[in-house]
């Protein structure tokens, strides 16, 4: 139904030709079938639809063929008018049956869409954090996007084509077969004249097709690098605008010339494939003519055989490309599957318990830790830079054991790189240690559900990351049944009460991307405000005060020691001032702990502690 027009679509003729060199992994055409299943009554139904349509493709000339033979020529105006009105009715329910078609096409392709994006969603996010700093994150969206759109072209787009043309053309075909074997020859004869031009200019228009996506695609990526705010404030501080626009107005150029080459192209395409269609019909008209005069045949079925003939060409130049359609559209989906098979390093165990509620240990027995390679953790088509070589050597914890007992304060201090961050990680489940274990409360985490542990861990990170939402959305995210007012004096906790009264719509103020509408310390103060929220058990904090001033320090100060009382936490410090009250303090360097004690403890020792004690504090003295 889709070509009764008789000529072939225009997708159809620039696929990217590169997929014919392509080697699928086995299995992947059960697989992609798979996904038809929850579709595949509405299948049957653009089947069955496909193929009235088809006998509508043959029907319409063989009414044509009778008004002529049986109705003009004998002078029958009954019959006339009873044929006419009949293809009239064959009208009527061939665009019925062509937008009921459209629409059934539309429900399956957009479900596979639906249940692929969402398993492509969710997939990722369970996958561990490694994954995340691996991963190109426009490579990633892109398989959310362009990947998942081509996939689904191997359900609908190329279902329709192959079932809908291949019925027409068998339809059209068998009807002129029966009608005159000879024209039938001469209509096949001509074929061949119609598919080297569609190769020939449909492998060009795929070339300049696929140059098209490469360049709008580098110059989308030239617009979102300048209109986010951090590339926006770097061009405003140290771009050059000439320069800028040069630019940008070079990709636009290129973007205008090939969308202009890809229209001449296109109608140079359609404009030979009309010509040879007209030179076709002449050529069936005289040597069909020149048999009607002999006798072999009626005048009608003349002018029913020119009509299926033009619609024979269509189909027929559709179906010469329909492999490289398939193949395109597998690929698409291959790219798809690739994600979806990275099996996640992090995952909750079959009989996860929760963690009990109350103040809670935090124990590690031994724990080493290295980094995952690349190869462990993420698929090398969504590198920058894929890396061959494995970046999992280096061992980042070796040995680590402590423990934090119910409702203290532990210290994690030294130089960068110690690997104070990274056991942090492990207590939020962010990574876990190639050996040894982290318990809370008495329970191994790789043994703890992980919903349970996200509402136990609470964690205020160094950068502090904020949504492009109002305050009150970025709070809810820790508690989404938190009230008004629990939110507004979580606030107040926080030291954002003066804030908050300034805030042009209160809780409904749009914080910017990534918060920028927000000071560096009143984004600190929002995180520590969710954290409060959210009033977990144990509590990690990384650097929390790090972008505060002194004023607004002692304030947060403040709230945290009320927070913090009779919970659990994790400190990373480097202003020694801010732990000289733990119960703890953990001295590391090169992933082990190389002291431990309470502050006066380790300024005895006169170890790497009081090197870093007396480098920030020696001018003003103990």
């Amino acid at each position: 139904m889709a070509m009764m027009s008789g000529r072939p679509s225009y997708r159809a003729l620039v696929n990217d030709g590169s997929a014919r060199g392509q080697k699928l992994p086995p299995g992947i055409t059960r697989r992609v079938a798979s996904y038809a299943k929850p579709h595949r009554r509405l299948i049957v139904y653009f089947l069955l639809t496909t193929s009235v349509g088809a006998a509508i493709v043959v029907a319409n000339p063989l009414l044509l063929k009778a008004v002529i033979d049986h109705g003009i020529i004998p002078g029958d105006s009954r019959l006339v008018v009873a044929l006419a009105l009949a293809a009239g009715a064959l009208a009527l329910l061939e665009g019925g049956l062509n937008l009921l078609s459209r629409w059934l096409s539309a429900r399956i392709g957009e479900g596979v869409i639906y249940l692929l994006r969402t398993q492509v969603f969710t997939h990722v996010q369970r996958m561990p954090m490694a994954f995340f700093t691996r991963t190109q994150t426009g490579s990633l969206v892109s398989r959310l996007n362009t990947d998942v759109v081509g996939a689904q072209r191997a359900i609908t787009s190329v279902l329709q084509s192959v079932v809908s043309n291949l019925i027409s053309a068998t339809a059209v075909l068998v009807t002129m077969l029966a009608l005159s074997w000879q024209v039938t020859l001469v209509a096949l004869f001509l074929v061949p004249l119609f598919l080297v031009p569609a190769k020939l200019i449909g492998r060009k228009l795929a070339g300049i097709s696929r140059d098209a996506m490469d360049t709008n695609a580098d110059m989308s990526s030239l617009m979102t690098e300048r209109f986010n705010v951090g590339g926006a404030m770097l061009v405003k501080l140290y771009g050059r605008p000439e320069e800028e626009t040069a630019g940008f107005s070079r990709r636009a150029g290129r973007v205008r010339d090939l969308g202009v080459r890809q229209a001449v192209f296109g109608a140079l395409l359609f404009s030979m494939l009309g010509t040879l269609t007209a030179l076709a019909t002449a050529m069936v008209y005289g040597i069909g003519g020149l048999l009607s005069i002999g006798g072999a045949f009626e005048v009608g079925t003349l002018v029913a055989l020119a009509t299926l003939m033009a619609r024979l060409y269509g189909p027929v130049t559709s179906l010469s490309n329909v492999h490289v359609e398939i193949m395109t559209a597998l690929v698409s989906f291959d790219r798809v599957f690739e994600v979806l098979d990275v099996e996640p390093r992090i995952k909750e165990a079959p009989d996860a318990r929760p963690l009990p509620e109350g103040p809670l240990s935090v124990e590690f027995d031994g724990v080493s830790f290295r980094y995952p390679g690349a190869e462990e953790v993420s698929v090398a088509s969504l590198e920058a830079a894929p890396q061959a070589q494995s970046g999992g050597d280096t061992q980042v914890l070796s040995e680590v054991s402590f423990r934090a007992e119910p409702g203290t304060m532990v210290a994690l201090v030294g130089p960068s790189g110690a690997g104070k961050t990274t056991l942090t990680h492990l207590v939020s489940r962010l990574y876990d240690p190639t050996g040894g274990s982290v318990s809370i409360g008495g329970l191994d985490l790789r043994e703890v559900s992980m919903d349970s542990l996200r509402e136990t861990v609470g964690v205020v990170t160094q950068d502090t990351q904020l949504f492009h939402d109002t305050v009150g959305a970025n709070l809810r995210y820790a508690r989404p049944e938190a009230t008004d007012e629990e939110m507004e004096e979580a606030l107040r906790m926080a030291r954002l009460g003066p804030l908050l009264e300034q805030l042009p719509d209160g809780l409904d103020t749009m914080v910017g991307d990534r918060g920028y509408r927000l000071s560096g310390g009143e984004k600190q103060r929002l995180a520590i405000a969710r954290l409060l929220l959210r009033a977990p058990s144990v509590v990690v904090l990384d650097e929390a005060t790090a972008h505060l001033d002194s004023e607004s320090e002692a304030a947060v100060q403040e709230a945290l020691a009320a927070a913090l009382a009779g919970r659990t936490s994790l400190v990373i410090a480097h202003r020694l001032a801010t732990v000289r009250e733990a119960d703890q303090i953990l001295v590391l360097e090169d992933g082990r702990i190389l002291e431990r004690g309470t502050h006066e403890e380790l300024l005895g020792q006169g170890g790497l502690y009081t090197a870093l004690y007396r480098t920030q504090f020696a001018p003003q003295g103990r």
